[in-house]
């Protein structure tokens, strides 16, 4: 069988197939480059500014090597989907199971410059409550480590702002996002329809030498929407971390009784109960003793749904 005859193409054909080749470069090097930024893995959107409680962070690159020295911050991290990068954490950032592996000896209360630059980090997060917080900032940016400051925050929209920075920072913005809107429909949902009959009242025990927090604190804001008195409130100290009094918690015949000291102190209800003189209290009374987690009481991450959840089931059953 004879071959056919090869036609040399002209140049009109030749031309055609050289653009619909580069066209089709085009097309796959844009898929490529959505799937990266799909994925996080991308630093499309970068350089990237919040202004935190350290100042104006900038990061010209998705952060590969986080240090973490604040178990909340670690939460919110890990709850955004931005846990691999996580480097090293803390030794109190005991959530989630996954961030165990992380938790090392460095000090969120007494930072160490040279310990925390051995894990080369290329964002450091930490908490304003740190030891000397503003002295440790200058020295990593110094160093041309970028920090970011998480204040303790005062209210929801505090926590919401936080997640919101880091998710920006890590490239997980949408994540980050999507974390905020189901905490504020689930804590909108926890709230509704929620309130302490007229004159509950509610004492909040940090630890067993009774000292407490006001409605001015964190805590107090998450609570306020369900219309509970804080014994607390107008303590003679002044500070919005009283230390009261057997005998004023007496008088005050509280509600409810919340106590965030199970897990450091190892008080329980029994415990509670067996103290002089507060079988007479209304809370004892009515077991309206209510144990909470030490850490999400303590910090101010994701998790504090689960705290206002708890609190919302309590009350429905005041009387």
């Amino acid at each position: 069988m004879k071959l056919a005859k090869r036609h040399k193409p002209s140049a009109t054909r030749r031309l055609l197939v050289i653009l619909s080749a580069f066209v089709a470069l085009i097309v796959i090097a844009t898929g490529c480059s959505s799937s990266s930024s799909d994925s996080g893995s991308s630093s499309a959107g970068y350089p990237v500014t919040v202004t935190s409680g350290s100042g104006t962070v900038t990061l010209n690159a998705e952060p590969k090597s986080i240090v973490s020295l604040s178990p909340t911050a670690t939460e919110m991290l890990y709850a955004i989907g931005a846990g691999d990068q996580v480097k090293a954490t803390d030794s109190y950032s005991n959530y989630p199971e996954e961030a165990k592996a992380k938790m090392t000896s460095l000090s969120g209360l007494q930072p160490n410059v040279e310990a925390i630059t051995q894990y080369q980090p290329d964002l450091v997060v930490m908490s304003s409550d740190s030891g000397s917080v503003d002295t440790i900032v200058t020295q990593l940016k110094a160093l041309n480590v970028p920090v970011w400051v998480g204040p303790a925050a005062t209210s929801l929209d505090d926590v919401y702002a936080q997640i919101t920075q880091l998710g920006e920072l890590t490239n997980h913005k949408k994540q980050a996002d999507d974390v905020v809107s189901k905490m504020k429909k689930d804590i909108a949902a926890a709230y509704k329809d929620v309130k302490a009959p007229a004159n509950s009242t509610y004492y909040y025990e940090l630890d067993p030498t009774y000292y407490s927090v006001t409605s001015n604190t964190f805590i107090g804001a998450a609570l306020a929407p369900f219309g509970l008195t804080n014994i607390a409130d107008g303590s003679a100290s002044g500070s919005d971390y009283p230390q009261l009094n057997a005998e004023s918690i007496i008088k005050a015949n509280p509600s409810m009784i919340l106590l965030a000291d199970t897990i450091c102190c190892d008080v329980n209800a029994a415990a509670v109960s067996a103290r002089p003189g507060w079988n007479e209290i209304a809370a004892v009374k009515n077991n309206k003793i209510v144990p909470l987690n030490d850490d999400i009481a303590s910090r101010w991450g994701p998790r504090i749904v689960e705290l206002i959840q708890q609190v919302a089931a309590q009350v429905k059953g005041l009387k």
